[in-house]
């Protein structure tokens, strides 16, 4: 069923030649800053990845990635969620050392998302990990890291409105930081996305820390898997969207989980099994380099800046028909 929202009034700024050129623009632009900023070096990615490697993102535990075998090598396969465990073993694979990191483009499919303006069953981003010292796993380093995203976001986008002047998106760059912890205490009465909503409405743009874990309530303020981020030191980047009227999240990302954080988010989860998948074994073993990383969507940026009504006026993927319908008769041309 379709959730498909069409604000009032909403005409495209761009025709479909300029969005390309915008995307392209947007693109590079982003890249180059981020590299600058936190010390990354680019390098190819999977799109799939062994089963029993257990290199997969398992988001929230009930997504099913699309799987087939590989005759040729006699083993199944996955299309990835996302990279959060192999970027971490590829700085170990590759010898990266302490400051520097990684970025790729990650391309995956989420065959069990919910379309909506925001949602696509094909996720675009740019996937980074840099390697951290022990006396980096704080709160305060993990803030200090999203401030630098937030601000190539807001100098990139500056560059956008310079280069195309039918743009005129305000993002803010003073970055509100607080834990869901607090979010819940400041609004008990709202569910986590209301929550997002009101505390971004309020600040524009947001970080918010320590997803994950149980909350007051008895439950989490959202899903996060057990074997990447630790849920005491993550956080997402979120903007506030006028044109949706809701909060944005450009940004998943948080400081790596060590063995200690690890052992314990497999229990609390109730994960046991993944202890002996070759990733893990490596982790609890210590071998593996203490990082911070995260994911900052492709689509999602340049629907942000460009003032997109709908993802798929920036990405081209499948909707349903009631989706196509309503873009249609709305002047919404979708890729």
């Amino acid at each position: 069923m379709s959730k498909l929202f069409i604000p009032q009034n909403y005409t495209p700024s761009l025709d479909v030649y300029k969005t390309q050129k915008a995307i392209s623009f947007i693109k590079q632009t982003f890249q180059e800053k981020l590299s600058a900023a936190l010390n990354l070096k680019r390098v190819s990615a999977p799109l799939f990845v062994t089963e029993a490697s257990g290199l997969n993102d398992n988001l929230n535990g009930t997504e099913r990635p699309v799987t087939f075998d590989v005759p040729a090598v006699g083993e199944s396969v996955q299309v990835v969620h996302s990279l959060a465990k192999w970027k971490r073993l590829a700085l170990h694979e590759y010898h990266f050392y302490v400051g520097n990191g990684l970025y790729t483009d990650m391309n995956a499919i989420r065959r069990d998302e919910e379309l909506d303006n925001i949602h696509s069953i094909y996720v675009d981003q740019w996937d980074w990990e840099l390697v951290i010292t022990k006396e980096d796993r704080t709160l305060d380093f993990l803030k200090s890291v999203a401030q630098k995203i937030v601000d190539v976001i807001c100098d990139t986008n500056d560059c956008l409105k310079a280069n195309f002047p039918e743009l005129n998106i305000a993002l803010n760059r003073n970055m509100y930081a607080i834990t869901t912890s607090a979010l819940e205490e400041m609004y008990p009465d709202l569910t986590p996305k209301e929550r997002e909503n009101a505390i971004t409405k309020k600040h524009g743009t947001v970080l918010l820390m320590q997803i994950g874990g149980k909350l007051k309530s008895g439950k989490p303020h959202d899903g996060r898997a057990p074997d990447y981020d630790d849920w005491s030191m993550n956080a997402d980047i979120l903007f506030y969207n006028e044109l949706l009227g809701q909060a944005f999240e450009i940004s998943s990302m948080g400081i790596r989980v060590d063995a200690e954080a690890l052992d314990r988010q497999l229990t609390e989860r109730g994960c046991e099994d993944r202890r002996e998948l070759p990733f893990h074994k490596k982790l609890l073993s210590g071998e593996l380099p203490l990082t911070v990383g995260g994911g900052i969507g492709q689509s999602r940026l340049c629907m942000l800046m460009m003032g997109c009504a709908h993802i798929g006026e920036v990405q081209s993927s499948i909707w349903d028909k009631e989706t196509i319908d309503g873009c249609k008769a709305a002047g919404i041309k979708l890729l």
